[in-house]
């Protein structure tokens, strides 16, 4: 299998909101329709903070993938932070997110990006396994924490 991933661009916005209200739906934030939009579209904008991609079909997209970037010294540049992951439910099982974490970064250190980071809930085995997998680890000093503003 070879899930083709492709930047979401302003034209995806109907698209994407659907894939993200679906996600949401499931995992939350409930978050307005207006919120959503809000939140969505400067990543379709090119704003150079994150960005969106769609997996598979343009017409009809599997799932998502965003990313927020920002600057790390310690791993000495640009580094990425997988803010979600989406895959449809019903494609799920097929090895599409693990596709997905296999060849994203290799896009990303194409890039110049130097490190790629996620938050896997720590109540589901799966994802951890997932991520494992797909050469993600856990930092045994760090722990994510956050401060809502």
């Amino acid at each position: 299998m070879s899930v083709a991933l492709r930047l979401a661009r302003p034209d995806d916005l109907d698209r994407v909101l659907r894939l993200v209200t679906a996600c949401h739906a499931e995992t939350g934030p409930d978050l307005t329709n207006e919120a959503l939009s809000d939140a969505v579209s400067p990543l379709l904008d090119g704003i150079p903070h994150g960005c969106l991609y769609l997996i598979g079909p343009a017409r009809s997209p599997l799932g998502f993938v965003i990313l927020s970037f920002g600057w790390s010294v310690e791993f000495g540049g640009m580094n990425a932070i997988l803010d979600q992951i989406y895959v449809r439910p019903a494609v799920r099982g097929r090895g599409i997110a693990t596709e997905v974490l296999l060849e994203l970064p290799k896009a990303l250190a194409a890039g110049g990006v130097k490190a790629l980071h996620l938050a896997a809930d720590r109540d589901t085995e799966g994802a951890q396994r997932l991520c494992q997998r797909t050469g993600f680890s856990p930092r045994d000093r760090n722990v994510l924490m956050t401060r809502p503003l």
